[in-house]
């Protein structure tokens, strides 16, 4: 039956059961009484509510607190048995694939690397494949446990109205690639186990707005820097974050060809691939047959030696040259956006790290609009290296809590009409 605004008892149900797993999810643990200001759900709602989800399974005590005068008040929290979740990196340098419970702690991982940047569309698929049957198999969970895997890809992701996602990885030589499509064609999962897809930048920030450093913020962005550069905005209209092709913006007419194909993008000076490549052509000691996280550290070591020893001068320059395109491709976000708060993440942003922020920091701020740099903070990103997995593990989960916390449902077998099996038996074979 649909009240006057649409609505059934059973999406109130839905909305209601979303609510109180959210709030759990992100603020518990919470007593009964503290679930009802923050949901704005009456205590009888809370009551049936919680006992609904702990008899599925969903929501289970953690101890109890005490209160004013009255009976201890006892703690719930998301019960991390509930459900599993795979999230997966698809990066510059390797596939990593983990799997998580409903509390996203980490049960099994496997990691697969990419040889000479072996981007070919089979090879991805492969990996991702492998990796999942690897991480269940360690684990001992039956495919069907799971809630879904969700996947952070290089590039722009396109939804199609029919299903199925779509990325158009220009940097790797992907256009239109079905990645949902081709996944699932021969996927070891049961459909009802969905292939969630998106921009890994965007998946950087949904994790630290949910877990790290963009907690509480209204309005921030959230930087990818790895081989390349990327970011993701979250605001009150886009609360779920949206990438931006922000390694992609020029800041230097007619500068270096970016591997897009285009001139002076951000990338093309700020990504590691393209520090390590300046670094070597200014002389510098590049490591030679070692990935680029080995490299990019050996760098770091030459420019900022320990004890007294002298610094490379080469390495130096180049770092400080791109802590100053950095800083103004930040202060473009800045102007742009007006964020109360930017996070920089990535394995290339946190190993720089503090030593390379406070350059960056006071680069964006002189080339940014007064009234917004003085309103913005600029950080290091909280969550770690697997910041960008745990934020694809994220997708999964944000779509089952939206469902309430129920398991999405087979699609019905419904049979073709008759007037459909009439006009077949009437067409000349």
């Amino acid at each position: 039956m649909a009240g006057r605004n649409g609505r059934t008892v059973r999406d109130l149900r839905r909305a209601n059961r979303t609510a109180v797993l959210q709030r759990l999810y992100v603020d518990g643990p919470l007593s009964r009484y503290e679930l009802g200001p923050a949901t704005g759900l009456s205590s009888g709602s809370v009551s049936n509510v919680v006992a609904d989800l702990m008899a599925d399974g969903l929501v289970e005590e953690a101890g109890s607190v005490g209160s004013d005068g009255g009976r201890p008040r006892t703690l719930l929290r998301v019960a991390p048995a509930g459900g599993h979740m795979i999230g997966v990196d698809v990066g510059e340098t390797r596939v990593r694939v983990e799997l998580f419970d409903l509390a996203l702690t980490e049960l099994a991982r496997a990691e697969r690397p990419l040889e000479q940047r072996r981007y070919a569309v089979e090879v991805i698929v492969g990996h991702i494949r492998s990796g999942i049957a690897e991480v269940l198999g360690a684990a001992g969970l039956p495919p069907e446990r799971l809630l879904g895997v969700g996947i952070g890809v290089p590039g722009i992701v396109e939804h199609p109205e029919g299903g199925g996602a779509v990325v158009h990885g220009q940097t790797i030589g992907w256009d239109a690639v079905p990645l949902e499509s081709l996944l699932r064609t021969g996927s070891p999962l049961p459909d009802t186990v969905p292939y969630l897809i998106d921009n890994g930048a965007r998946t950087l920030g949904q994790a630290e707005m949910w877990f790290g450093g963009g907690r509480g913020a209204r309005n921030a962005v959230v930087v990818l820097l790895g081989s390349g550069v990327g970011a993701s905005l979250v605001t009150p209209e886009v609360e779920q974050g949206r990438a931006v092709e922000w390694g992609h913006l020029t800041v230097r007419v007619r500068g270096r060809r970016c591997r897009c194909g285009a001139l002076g993008c951000l990338e093309a000076y700020a990504g590691a691939e393209s520090l390590l490549t300046r670094w070597r052509e200014e002389g510098g000691r590049v490591p030679e047959g070692t990935d680029e996280e080995t490299a990019l550290t050996a760098m770091l070591a030459a420019a900022y030696p320990a004890g007294d020893a002298e610094p490379d001068a080469t390495a130096l320059a180049v770092l400080e040259e791109t802590a100053e395109y950095l800083g103004a491709g930040l202060s473009d976000l800045i102007n742009l956006f007006q964020p109360e708060r930017i996070l920089v993440g990535g394995w290339a942003g946190l190993r720089l790290g503090t030593r390379f922020l406070p350059a960056v920091r006071r680069h964006a701020l002189s080339y940014a609009l007064r009234h917004p740099a003085e309103r913005v903070t600029i950080e290091l990103g909280r969550l770690g290296p697997d910041a960008v997995t745990v934020g694809a593990a994220v997708l999964p989960l944000a779509a089952f809590f939206a469902r309430g916390g129920r398991r999405p449902e087979p699609d019905p077998e419904i049979p073709p009409p008759a007037w459909r099996a009439a006009l077949r038996e009437l067409t000349p074979r």
